[in-house]
């Protein structure tokens, strides 16, 4: 990929902002595995405190909060339920079967979101034939889903669903804080049935790096555990633990503009009827693009947009992925608008 003027391939493209990058300069440090780094310290206090969990530990990724709590409440031939789409099912590189050796059961939800009948009727009968089922996850937004936000009731009621037959409860935080600025329910209201939860910092916050699990403190000192056997432990890392707690105290308003910028997006597109997009079903920072009306590839389409200075990823043959994120402006929502409208034209004349 060549990066252009307006990057909306993913918010994982945002870049710290000066005041950031001066926070991490100013940062405490000390030797994280022991505990000396109070810059990190104060990042695990204040995400365990903002998730309503006994304990947290900062890391370099998300992915590797997904892949140790799966380490941590699974064994060897368990079974994890979690929608299709999910990032655990789809974008970790097989790590739950090559690291936990788990399988995944895909349940069939809609735009990324699964109910509470459909976990129980996936759930298999206890048979010493069959895989025993472990884990029930949740990815809060569901990227694949278009940013779709998980409600709070179908939250609980898939907690209910799990709790009855013994299953413990993992969150997949990646865009957490964008359902939270978007529907304005806490983030401890939506992690209080997990038994692991994280949060991304890496994304729309605009950090350079970083994730933050959170559970009860036997979780985290297990998890500790599986952090040093595959090479998560870090030295002074406060700097970057810096920058993470940079964002969660002034960036979250941010999230909010995100938002408005990417139903803008979707509404300038969607002037086009060969485009499949609604606009009011946009529910945070993720604008999903079907162009399978217009014949066109999306491989093709993003080639073209890259080539005018946009970046907008092709998901698939016929979808794309736009994602607004702190780096992006009003302005630059209206000239990738025009300039995608005027690539489709192009393309097609």
């Amino acid at each position: 990929m060549i990066e252009g003027r307006i990057n909306l391939y993913s918010d994982t493209q945002s870049r710290p902002t000066l005041a950031m990058r001066q926070a991490m300069l100013a940062a405490e440090v000390g030797d994280e595995q022991k505990g000396l780094d109070k810059s990190v310290n104060q990042l695990c206090d204040y995400v365990a405190d903002l998730l309503g969990k006994e304990a947290a530990m900062f890391l370099p990724s998300g992915t590797m909060c997904n892949e140790i709590a799966i380490l941590v409440h699974c064994r060897p031939g368990d079974e994890v339920y979690a929608d299709q789409s999910a990032h655990i099912r789809n974008y970790e590189a097989g790590g739950p079967a090559a690291l936990a050796g788990v399988s995944i059961c895909a349940i069939p939800g809609e735009n990324g979101v699964y109910t509470a009948e459909m976990l129980a009727e996936a759930i298999r009968a206890d048979s010493r034939y069959a895989p025993r089922s472990r884990l029930v996850s949740v990815e809060q937004t569901s990227n694949l889903g278009g940013g779709k936000i998980w409600p709070l009731e179908a939250i609980r009621s898939i907690a209910q669903v799990a709790n009855s037959h013994n299953l413990l409860l993992h969150l997949d935080g990646a865009r957490l804080m964008n359902a939270v600025v978007a529907s304005r329910i806490s983030a401890q209201d939506y992690c209080q049935p997990f038994d692991s939860a994280w949060v991304d910092l890496s994304k729309g916050l605009g950090c350079p790096f970083g994730a933050v699990l959170a559970g009860s403190q036997t979780f985290i000192d297990e998890a500790w555990r599986w952090k040093q056997r595959i090479g998560g432990a870090m030295r002074q890392a406060g700097m970057m633990a810096a920058a993470g707690l940079y964002a969660l105290e002034h960036h979250l308003d941010q999230l909010a503009i995100d938002h408005q910028h990417a139903r803008r997006f979707a509404e300038i597109i969607s002037g086009d009827d060969r485009i499949n997009l609604d606009p009011e079903k946009i529910d945070t920072n993720i604008v999903l693009i079907d162009i399978s009306e217009t014949g066109l590839s999306a491989p093709q389409v993003s080639v073209k947009l890259e080539q005018a200075g946009i970046n907008i990823g092709a998901f698939s043959n016929t979808l794309l992925r736009a994602v607004t994120h702190i780096d992006v402006s009003a302005d630059h929502i209206e000239e990738a608008g025009q300039t995608f409208l005027d690539t489709i034209r192009q393309l097609l004349s």
